[in-house]
Parts: C-alpha cells; structure tokens; sequence
C-alpha cells in the first residue's frame, strides 16, 4: 500500500511563508506525478500545483510567482514552498501521487491521496 504524508501546515499571518512536504512511502517503483490539492470550506477541491518525475510544473493562476514546486525523485517527496501568502490561501492542503506504479512488471497505475494538512492564513 502506498500512502502519502503530509507535513508543514500551520497558522501563519498575511505575507509570511510556509512549506509543505509530502512523502509516499510503501512499495513504489515509478510515480509520474506529484501535486498539491487545496479544499476550502464550501469549494471544491482543486489543483494548486503539480510536477512531473522530469520536471515539469503547472500552477494555478493564483498561486504563480508566489508558490514553488519541487520533487526529490529518489526520495519520493514533494514539496510546495509558499510565499507571500493571502487569507484566500486558507484550507485543507492534499498531497496527490499520480499514476503510480508498485512493480517494475506490473503496468497497472493508481493514484493516491494523503490526509491533507491544514494551511490557515490570517492575523
């Protein structure tokens, strides 16, 4: 079984930063995709920023210029460094793994969700 693991959220003020981590751990052999989710109470779900095992990235228009992706392949972790935050960036933040892959014979793909972790914004 594959789980990621969220860390890093917290209450932090207006402007300030925080960074996210997220680890898969359990038997894994490729993952194509790593990605932050973000649910706001009453919103739905949705993508805040994505990277590809070669390293490609795609942000949500809100979050350009003031978030970061970045991914240790090795290590299976990604992270979301997030700067000049707003009170709009308050909610639940949800670490993604996409089209992962458990064995080296084994074509399947399944992606997986972390538990989220909390990022509130405000003073």
């Amino acid at each position: 079984q594959v789980q990621p693991v969220e860390s890093g959220g917290g209450l932090v003020q207006p402007g300030g930063s925080l960074r996210l981590s997220c680890a898969a751990s359990g038997t894994i052999f490729s993952i194509y995709a790593m990605g932050w989710y973000r649910q706001a109470p009453g919103k739905q779900r949705e993508l805040v920023a994505a990277i590809t095992s070669g390293g490609s990235t795609t942000y949500t228009d809100s979050v350009k210029g003031r978030f970061t992706i970045y991914r240790d392949n090795a290590k299976n972790t990604v992270y979301l460094q997030m700067d000049s935050l707003k009170p709009e960036d308050t909610a639940v933040y949800y670490c993604n793994a996409e089209r992962v892959r458990t064995k080296v014979l084994d074509l399947r793909v399944r992606d997986y969700w972390g538990q989220g972790t909390q990022v509130t914004v405000s003073s």
